[in-house]
């Protein structure tokens, strides 16, 4: 079964009917989209948010009250008083968004489909069934930390088992205080943003790799500072470091900038290396005629190329480059759909999670910003 086949039947037995794009949205012209859209919001008013994450198509940003990260945007979605949230990004972001705001606001995912095949590599169950073997094979108490792009029972998970949530602009912080209160770290689901961490940390020569998948654990384990889940992120794990140096060959006086989920020989090989909103910092402080080459996902750099003309931003593996697969199941013409539907008093694909995993998975998301 394919990933994405997957993540929708997650998406459907989570928040129920997996409905499908009706007919009559199926072949809007971008003119024709552009103004239904543009006539629902003007209807809805001041009663609707849309957040576009940096990911998303031109055709999706365009139309977002804000465009940033994933906890970014579920900021905003708390601070404010709409009434109807629609998230333009994946599941694991609604998820938060929903954890955030107040029991009178709705979250909307325009397609159940967008669901993160990373946050996908490491489910609560799965954790929970591992947790034991781990625990076992270390000397000591472990402390989870998940990373933001995992789902709410898993961060429910974390916090239960005394651990909490990170981004990667805090991942460092997480692990400090982690292993204040434990003797080792279990980080999931991103092993190249833990392993990235840990390095620039001096933890690397305490980090092993767990598999779940395995027949059996690392036996490496049981000595182990930091134990990273064999998760990753399709997009940032493409790129390698001779794309980097591929790309400083083609522009010498270039900065490299990539984002920490890339493997950690790339990191090494980079300029800067730092989240979504880092690398849009570094585009929008560069001078005038200054080259940026990129290395995230290819709608993020195309924004950015076309957010700043002065700036000559470049993609780091140029034609190769991937889109985010989840991302792209938010259609514009779900945007669409999910407005409309609205102004006729109807709600389709909110997301909801279950109360009691909310509670906990706020203890985490507290955790974290008591940090």
């Amino acid at each position: 079964m394919e990933t994405t086949e997957v993540e929708s039947e997650l998406s459907l037995f989570k928040y129920g009917n997996l409905e499908a794009l009706p007919s009559r949205y199926r072949d809007l012209s971008e003119k024709e989209r552009n103004q239904r859209i543009a006539a629902a919001r003007a209807e809805l008013g001041d009663d609707v948010l849309v957040l576009g994450h940096n990911y998303q198509r031109r055709e999706v940003v365009e139309h977002a009250d804000e465009i940033g990260d994933s906890y970014q945007l579920s900021e905003y979605a708390a601070a404010s008083d709409a009434e109807h949230v629609i998230f333009c990004g994946v599941t694991f972001m609604a998820e938060s968004a929903d954890l955030l705001t107040d029991d009178d606001q709705t979250v909307y995912l325009p397609s159940m489909e967008a669901s993160c095949p990373m946050a996908g590599m490491a489910e609560a169950l799965q954790v929970d069934s591992a947790w034991q073997h781990i625990t076992d094979a270390v000397d000591g108490d472990v402390i989870p930390i998940t990373y933001m792009n995992s789902y709410a029972d898993l961060k429910a998970f974390c916090a239960e088992h005394g651990g909490l949530v990170c981004t990667s602009s805090n991942a460092d912080a997480a692990f400090e205080w982690a292993l204040s209160r434990g003797d080792a770290v279990c980080f999931l689901p991103d092993k190249h943003l833990g392993w990235n961490t840990a390095n620039a940390m001096g933890l690397g020569s305490q980090t092993v790799e767990f598999d779940p998948w395995a027949d059996e654990a690392d036996g490496e384990v049981a000595d182990a500072d930091v134990v990273l889940w064999n998760g990753y992120c399709q997009v940032h794990e493409r790129f390698t470091a001779e794309h980097v140096a591929e790309a400083r060959e083609s522009h010498p006086n270039a900065t490299v900038v990539v984002h920490p989920e890339c493997r950690p020989e790339v990191v090494e090989a980079a300029d800067v290396t730092g989240s979504t909103a880092t690398i849009r910092e570094t585009v929008t402080d560069a001078d005038p005629g200054e080259a940026i080459i990129v290395g995230t996902e290819i709608h993020l750099v195309n924004h950015l190329d076309r957010w700043h003309d002065d700036v000559d931003v470049y993609p780091l593996c140029g034609d190769a480059c991937m889109d985010c697969n989840a991302m792209r199941q938010v259609d514009p013409n779900y945007l669409t759909w999910i407005l409309e539907s609205l102004v006729a008093g109807e709600e389709h694909n909110s997301v909801r999670v279950d109360d009691g995993v909310a509670a906990s998975a706020k203890v985490a998301l507290d955790r974290m910003l008591d940090l």
